[in-house]
């Protein structure tokens, strides 16, 4: 009975609700519009609803689907099937496109049938109404909200056509099971678009927001099924569909084919979240303007600015188009899975095209899962001996304009109290520069940072994307890898190798879109030449010459193409590394442990160039 009571006192309050319009624009004639003060009062805009967003790969099929708290792919009031629109304008509200927000009459007949069987057997609320309680307002059972509820629903109709409130209706209702508008329900429950139902499914889908837990196709099936067929006969008896078509979809059996959310490779799609809200940082300015902040309240303020601008995008129905080969990179995680073993050994590993500079394969770590660590691009670490051809080798050649056969003193070395040991403390003399990098000899490699000048050699890596650099780094000791990068970092730094020289940042996303397709979002990219043609064309024989004779055999690939790369262990063997290329990627990889400790069965056992190679072998 009270819900009956309840029903009687709306009824009470819309007569007077409408009394008061009415009343309300004579007397505001002269003086001042009632529509101005409830548009001061009561503002309505068509609202934004938040949309899955997608991250496709490099074919442009969905590798990921983003929801922002609601699974939701808005349609145009044009792209929603009549069939849909004609069920729910049946069911929930005949007189929608004859009233102004609210049905006097629609709540006087619920009233009577409600009376009838003494409880709740119809609402009378109209499809205004409730799109207006759904986006704007609570589901809070008062009389206040109710009479709220009103106000808006007048409100939507004076300010949006009947087409623009349809469509936001039937985008926003809730069809369980996280999905909301009905081109996520036909994809959840049918796996295929909304545009494609039959009537009898179209009937079934929109038979469950009316009570979307006792709807539920996925556990209450039979109560959907009763209520698709009231729904069918509700479109009958408004002449919406025929007597034939009515017994046609009546007996349509409804098979539902329940689709998973599409979250794939999630190693690459953790680092495109990374890469995306970088792309978003430099665009809007937020990354200047933290170079800029003098305080942390300052930057606490650009950062909070900057999230919600990188959460209202996925929020909004974008697409992130990436560079992503899915075979290459199930091929790559395989790969770090199958050499880490389980124990706390662990390894990340990136793969790069050299035609494009993109990233196209990259794993996190073993056993990655989403958001996860990722050890790729996350975890910084020594490069050892993989720092030596970027910082010693390169800038000496540049400066002395000597070549691979060219000879170097390997022998001790030592400048103000700073002396360094070949491995083993091996003692060696004058070698030639490429035995000098194959043999991987510590003393050769100071000694040349040394005769370059240390500002001379840093010029040239400090031209890559080498985030913790500091002044700090600026000894003879670097020569030996002990500043802290990145795998990415590095690996993209040994890109020029493959590129006559010339370096363009490694990027995983090639564009952002938005739903029409525009693009929103792209990298500026640039190539740069960090070192001369002639140099490359020497580093690239001393390269290939550490996996033909040098530290790096275990890489060794088949066939007679050029590959060619370079080892890095770090003291103690809590690093290992191997960066190198073929003429079509450049991949690194790197093993340690997360907390720091000596891999000794893994140097014996080469793991790192075995990893490389077995990446690389296809």
């Amino acid at each position: 009975m009270r819900g009956v009571a309840g029903t009687f006192c709306i009824l009470f309050l819309m007569g007077a609700f409408s009394l008061l319009l009415m009343e309300g624009a004579a007397e505001y004639q002269d003086t001042r519009s009632l529509h101005v003060v409830l548009d001061e009062e009561i503002p309505v805009k068509k609202a934004a609803l938040p949309q899955t967003s997608l991250i496709t790969d490099q074919d442009g099929a969905v590798v990921s689907e983003i929801f922002s708290g609601e699974n939701r792919i808005n349609l145009t009031f044009d792209e929603i099937p009549a069939t849909v629109l004609e069920a729910l304008v049946a069911v929930e509200d005949q007189a929608f496109f004859d009233h102004q927000g609210f049905d006097i009459q629609g709540m006087t007949r619920a009233l009577l049938v409600n009376l009838e069987s003494r409880s709740v057997e119809q609402g009378g609320s109209t499809v205004t109404q409730q799109l207006a309680r759904n986006v704007y307002l609570t589901h809070e059972q008062t009389y206040e909200r109710k009479l709220t509820e009103l106000l808006y629903a007048y409100q939507l109709e004076r300010h949006l056509s009947k087409e623009e409130i349809l469509e936001l209706y039937v985008n926003v209702l809730y069809f369980h099971n996280g999905v909301y508008g009905i081109e996520a329900a036909s994809r959840f429950y049918f796996n295929k678009p909304a545009e494609k139902l039959s009537l009898a499914e179209a009937a079934f889908l929109v038979a469950i927001p009316n009570r979307p837990e006792y709807y539920n196709p996925l556990l209450h099936k039979e109560n959907t099924e009763k209520r698709k067929e009231w729904v069918l006969k509700k479109m009958k008896d408004e002449e919406l569909i025929t007597y034939e078509q009515f017994d046609q979809a009546k007996e349509e059996a409804i098979v539902l084919n329940v689709s998973s959310r599409i979250d794939d490779h999630p190693d690459y799609v953790t680092y495109v979240h990374h890469e995306f809200k970088e792309l978003v940082g430099i665009s809007h300015g937020f990354k200047h303007s933290l170079r800029q902040a003098v305080s942390d309240e300052k930057r606490e303020e650009i950062h909070k600015r900057w999230n919600e601008k990188t959460d209202e995008l996925l929020a909004g129905g974008i697409t992130i188009h990436t560079a992503l080969d899915p075979a290459k990179q199930v091929h790559v995680v395989n790969k770090v899975n199958a050499i880490l073993g389980p124990g706390e050994l662990q390894g990340s590993a990136v793969m790069i095209d050299n035609l494009t500079g993109e990233i196209v394969a990259l794993s996190g770590g073993k056993s990655y899962r989403k958001f996860d660590f990722n050890r790729a691009y996350q975890a910084y670490n020594q490069p050892g001996s993989a720092m030596k051809p970027l910082l010693s080798f390169v800038p000496y050649l540049e400066y002395t304009g000597l070549g691979p056969s060219s000879i170097v003193d390997a022998g001790p070395y030592e400048k103000n109290g700073y002396s360094p040991n070949n491995f083993g403390g091996a003692v060696y003399g004058k070698v030639p520069l490429e035995k000098a990098l194959a043999s991987s000899y510590n003393t050769a490699a100071v000694r040349m940072l040394d005769q370059t000048g240390i500002e001379q050699a840093f010029s040239y890596i400090e031209q890559f994307d080498f985030s913790r650099l500091s002044a700090k780094d600026r000894v003879l000791s670097s020569a030996l890898g002990t500043m802290e990068v990145s795998l990415l970092e590095l690996t993209g730094a040994y890109t020029p190798f493959a590129n006559d020289g010339h370096y363009v940042q490694p990027r995983a996303i090639r564009n952002v879109t938005d739903q029409n397709g525009h693009v929103l979002y792209e990298w500026e990219q640039k190539s740069e030449q960090v070192w001369s043609e002639e140099t490359n064309d020497k580093m690239r024989r001393m390269l290939q010459a550490v996996i033909q004779e040098g530290t790096g055999t275990a890489a060794q690939l088949p066939g007679n193409g050029y590959a060619g790369g370079k080892t890095g262990t770090t003291s103690s063997f809590h690093d290992l590394w191997f960066v190198g290329l073929n003429d079509r990627y450049t991949t690194g990889v790197w093993l340690g442990k997360d907390a720091p400790g000596p891999i000794i069965e893994a140097s014996n056992g080469s793991y790192h160039t075995r990893l490389w190679k077995s990446i690389m072998d296809k």
